[in-house]
Formats: structure tokens, sequence, C-alpha cells
């Protein structure tokens, strides 16, 4: 039962991630396109804590933190870009 749910979790996701792709390369404009690269972090996140708990190993945590860190650094980043022009003031 439980790997069924993950196979079905791993799925859900995999579509959310086609659509963020989808997005991300036709969004209107670089909000929208920065929106896409943040969500698309957010579900690696999720996707390599399901393939951590279908394998039952804790391998694949230490990535996702590290994805997290990284994609919430280079949002901020760009976020910033996008409004202010500049990254350093």
């Amino acid at each position: 039962m439980m790997d069924a749910a993950v196979y079905f979790a791993m799925s859900c996701v995999s579509v959310a991630m086609a659509l963020n792709v989808y997005r991300l390369v036709i969004g209107p404009d670089a909000v929208d396109r920065l929106v896409a690269l943040d969500t698309l972090y957010i579900n690696a996140i999720v996707m390599l804590m399901l393939v951590g708990i279908q394998f039952n190993t804790l391998i694949f945590f230490e990535p996702a933190l590290l994805i997290a860190m990284m994609g919430f650094v280079g949002t901020v980043t760009v976020a910033k870009y996008l409004r202010r022009g500049s990254i350093i003031e």
C-alpha cells in the first residue's frame, strides 16, 4: 500500500514539474518564470524525499536540503535583481 502511495505521489509531482517547466519556458514575463523556477525547486525537493522514502534511506535528505538552500538564495537574488536592477547595492 505504501509503495502505491509513493508511486502515485511521484507521478503527481512529475506532472507538476512538467507544468513548471512549461511555465518556465513559455512564461509571459520574468516574474512568472521566477515563480515557476522556485516551484520547480520545491518539486525537486519533494521528489528527492519521495525517492528516499521509497528506498528507505536517508541519503537523499542532504541533497534536498542543499537544493532548498540554493533555491532560496537563487530566488531571492533574482527577485532582487528584477526589482532593483542590481544585486549588490
